[in-house]
């Protein structure tokens, strides 16, 4: 394994290379990452990019195509091509399209985790961390949001504006796994925790939680808590970095098996052979790039018109 760290970092340095890490990575490749974070902290820091040539993606395909679409003069490469986002093809072009002729009034508002092709027909896109902004600061009363049909409940339980979900089933399959049994059965269990559940979880989970975040949320969240104990309900490695930074604190995964298996398909030897070989780059269609990528900056800019706010 040691061996493997020092030539990713050789690489690194001899391909002028970053890599960036999704929250739900194993605990080595976090470690191993430049930056780790939400998918809104991965889009800024991916708008940011200046200094390296060459991006390497932990994580699923729809946040590769993002990075590219950001940064089309990079190499954009992603370790395993076959780590996909099953939420992200649930949503097609002809469903938003046909949506759209049904209610041509309405502003369609798209999570990130979607596809390049989707993220082209969006008036603009969000990410769990700033969907609510995101609708509120649209002029339309009616917004169509896709994919994830928990996060459309969540965002319709913050604003007054109607939500129409597109499509109707759309669902993370690791979230959906976490159950109200789960959560009221680790509670009586530890009944000095705080429950933090992710807005993909089911909204009978949501209502019994004590905060819905984002991951980036939960991070933000845990260090400013005086709570010592926090029971999880997202992917199971959010807990590895929770617990790698913040040590003195403990925390219990709502369900141990919710594991992404399309996450974990990244590993440190594909890491290094990615490098060493620049095998699977990642390729967005200039068209459709460049109409996604308003989607994105458009987002962007709310999020950081939120900061100046604050």
């Amino acid at each position: 394994m040691l061996k493997d760290l020092q030539e990713i970092e050789r690489l690194k340095e001899e391909e002028n290379a970053i890599i960036l890490a999704h929250n739900y990575q194993t605990g080595d490749i976090q470690e191993i990452a430049d930056f780790v974070g939400d998918s809104l902290e991965l889009c800024i820091k991916a708008l940011e990019i200046k200094e390296a040539d060459t991006v390497v993606f932990c994580g699923v395909d729809f946040m590769a195509e993002t990075a590219a679409i950001l940064n089309p003069c990079k190499k954009v490469l992603i370790p395993d091509r076959g780590a996909k986002c099953p939420m992200a093809e649930m949503l097609q072009v002809e469903d938003i399209r046909k949506a759209k002729t049904r209610y041509p009034d309405a502003a369609v508002v798209l999570y990130v985790n979607t596809l390049a092709e989707a993220k082209a027909e969006a008036d603009i896109l969000c990410t769990s961390a700033n969907a609510v902004e995101v609708v509120e600061s649209l002029p339309q009363e009616r917004i169509l949001f896709g994919p994830d049909r928990n996060l459309a409940w969540y965002v319709s339980q913050k604003v007054e504006k109607e939500i129409i979900p597109l499509p109707e089933h759309g669902h993370c399959y690791v979230h959906k796994m976490i159950n109200l049994g789960d959560l009221v059965f680790l509670k009586e269990k530890h009944p000095e925790a705080e429950i933090l559940v992710h807005p993909e979880c089911d909204p009978e989970v949501q209502n019994f939680a004590d905060e819905v975040l984002s991951t980036g949320g939960m991070i933000r969240y845990v260090a400013g808590s005086k709570k010592k104990t926090f029971i999880v309900g997202t992917e199971l490695d959010m807990t590895t970095r929770l617990q790698r930074e913040n040590p003195d604190k403990t925390f219990i995964p709502a369900l141990k098996g919710a594991i992404c298996q399309n996450m974990k398909l990244q590993t440190i030897d594909k890491v290094k052979k990615c490098l060493l070989n620049e095998k699977f780059t990642v390729h967005v269609d200039e068209k459709i790039a460049n109409k996604a990528k308003l989607a994105i900056k458009r987002m962007i800019e709310v999020s950081e018109s939120k900061k100046k706010l604050n």
